[in-house]
C-alpha cells in the first residue's frame, strides 16, 4: 500500500475544482434575474478550464457552421430547391397541335436537372416502366393506372423535350417525330382509361407498347 505522505503529495499537485453555479430557486411568482456565484476569483485564475457545457456548445457550433457551408454549395447542384417548385415547360413543337398541351401532364412535379445522360437513362426507365402497366389491365385498378400512366409520362414529356434540345440537327425531327407518336398514343389510352372502357384500354395499349419499346431502343 502507498504511504499516507505520498498520496498527498499527489493530492497537492491537483488543480482546485471550481464549486458549480448557486442556483437559487425562486418562488412561484418570480422571475430569475440572474445566477450567484460564490467563486468567481477562481474562475478567473484558472481561465483555461472550460466546463464541460462550454465545450459541448462550442463543438455543436462549429458542427451546424459546417452544415451552413454545406447547404450553400449544394444550392446549385441541380437537386436543391430553395423556392417555389418551377412550372417546367417544352420548347419542342411536342404538344397536342390542338389544345396546345398534352391532357396527361401533372403539375406541382420537380424535376431535378440530370444532364443530358441522366435525361437519356430516365426515358428510357420510365418506357420500361409503361410496358410493365399492362399486368394491370383489366383489374379493379383503373385509378391507379391513370395516376402511374400520368406520372410516368409527365416526366418523359419534359425529358423527352430535354432530349430534342441537346440533340444534333439531324435528329432533331426524327425524335420529335416519335415523340409526338407516343404522347398521341398516350393521350388515346389515358381517355380509354378514364372512361373504363376496357377493350379500348387493352388496344389502346398494345398500341403503345410498340412506340414504349422504339423509346427504348433509341435511348439505349
Amino acid at each position: 500500500m502507498a504511504p499516507i505522505s505520498n498520496l498527498n503529495a499527489v493530492s497537492e499537485t491537483l488543480p482546485a475544482i471550481p464549486k458549480l453555479l448557486d442556483l437559487r430557486i425562486p418562488r412561484y411568482g418570480t422571475k430569475i434575474i440572474g445566477v450567484i456565484c460564490n467563486k468567481m476569483d477562481e474562475f478567473q485564475r484558472n481561465p483555461l478550464q472550460t466546463t464541460r457545457r462550454v465545450a459541448l456548445g462550442s463543438a455543436s457550433i462549429a458542427f451546424f457552421g459546417n452544415l451552413g457551408i454545406k447547404t450553400s454549395l449544394a444550392e446549385d447542384n441541380g437537386f436543391w430547391l430553395t423556392g417555389p417548385i418551377p412550372v417546367p415547360s417544352a420548347e419542342n413543337k411536342i404538344a397536342n397541335e390542338e389544345t396546345s398541351t398534352r391532357s396527361f401532364l401533372k403539375n406541382g412535379i420537380y424535376m431535378a436537372k440530370i444532364g443530358k445522360k441522366g435525361t437519356e437513362y430516365r426515358l428510357k426507365k420510365y418506357a420500361f416502366d409503361l410496358l410493365a402497366l399492362g399486368d394491370m389491365i383489366g383489374q379493379d385498378t383503373w385509378n391507379y393506372i391513370r395516376k402511374y400512366l400520368r406520372l410516368k409520362s409527365t416526366f418523359m414529356y419534359y425529358d423527352f423535350d430535354k432530349v430534342i434540345t441537346a440533340a444534333a440537327i439531324n435528329d432533331k425531327q426524327s425524335l420529335t417525330d416519335l415523340a409526338n407518336k407516343l404522347f398521341n398514343n398516350v393521350e388515346k389510352l389515358e381517355d380509354a382509361v378514364k372512361m373504363h372502357d376496357l377493350p379500348k384500354t387493352r388496344s389502346c395499349y398494345q398500341d403503345t407498347t410498340t412506340i414504349l419499346q422504339e423509346v427504348m431502343d433509341r435511348m439505349a
